[in-house]
């Protein structure tokens, strides 16, 4: 009986062999197609939303990096997304600003991140820029407010506070509607209604009361603008009054509503890959 047993073993082990040589080739092929993106996880973007929204955003471009092999990470500033605060309870902008100050704050002193911010998340990493240069490898503004020192003029208002929030709509007209067709008129219907539901108040007079100091270095933080072309919130005569201002290294155009992430999330994706590989600088650390 034990011989019998022996030999079934012997012949199971056999087969299995055959086997592996059989599928060797096919699974050395796709051990290659799943590596060949492994040096991307040195790559560490994080994403900063806009008012009124949250880390939620970026469902899409998250997935979509992290296909590519990048690190993401996805913050909610103060009161927004998951965060229980009181927006009205906010105010400073750099109490709503913390949880990204903390999240740079405990990165390891050899990291550095690509910091992306869409509309008013662009104060944000304008914010970061000040404090944070050295851990930022570039900083990536889409469709969003680029102002160097912040809102320090009455220009600065116009050019980079949309005219939904400085002349803002009554109740009756700022419908599920009016926001589908102004700030979503690009976007596939289903994230119009998933914003619908998830948006929140923002701290927008916080945020459009924002002045910063002028920092030391702060110009040698590589800046680039994705610039929305059928932005009917951040307009793009006033994206291109922020940029002429204070102009990036280079300027991308987007052919997306005010919501690329909805929008043209492909496209995005696109170009933040290619920034990400045009980058030698080290960003993050494979886990």
């Amino acid at each position: 009986m034990k011989k019998i047993v022996l030999s079934y073993l012997i012949l199971l082990f056999l087969f299995n062999v055959m086997i592996c040589k059989i599928e060797m080739l096919p699974l050395c092929e796709i051990g290659k197609e799943e590596s060949k993106d492994s040096k991307n996880c040195n790559t560490h973007f994080v994403l900063v939303h806009g008012s009124g929204g949250g880390a939620w955003n970026f469902y899409k471009i998250r997935t979509l990096l992290e296909n590519h092999g990048y690190q993401v990470s996805c913050l909610d500033l103060k009161s927004a997304g998951i965060d229980a605060t009181d927006p009205r309870s906010i105010l400073t902008f750099e109490d709503y600003n913390k949880p990204l100050v903390d999240f740079l704050s405990t990165l390891p002193e050899n990291e550095k991140v690509i910091l992306v911010g869409h509309s008013a998340g662009g104060m944000s990493v304008t914010d970061a820029i000040h404090r944070f240069g050295k851990k930022i490898s570039i900083a990536v503004y889409v469709g969003a407010v680029m102002l160097r020192r912040g809102y320090l003029t009455e220009q600065d208002k116009i050019d980079g506070i949309p005219d939904i929030i400085r002349q803002p709509p009554t109740n009756s007209t700022m419908t599920r509607e009016f926001q589908r067709q102004i700030i979503y008129n690009l976007s596939p219907e289903e994230d119009a209604t998933l914003s619908w539901m998830l948006r929140k108040a923002g701290p927008d007079k916080v945020i459009g009361d924002t002045k910063f100091a002028e920092s030391p270095g702060i110009d040698e933080v590589t800046r680039l603008y994705i610039k929305t072309m059928h932005d009917q919130v951040l307009k793009p005569e006033q994206q291109d009054a922020m940029i002429k201002k204070w102009p990036p290294s280079d300027v991308f155009l987007l052919e997306s509503d005010h919501s690329p992430v909805f929008s043209s999330p492909t496209d995005l994706v696109g170009i933040l890959v290619g920034v990400a590989g045009s980058t030698k600088i080290f960003t993050g650390t494979c886990t």
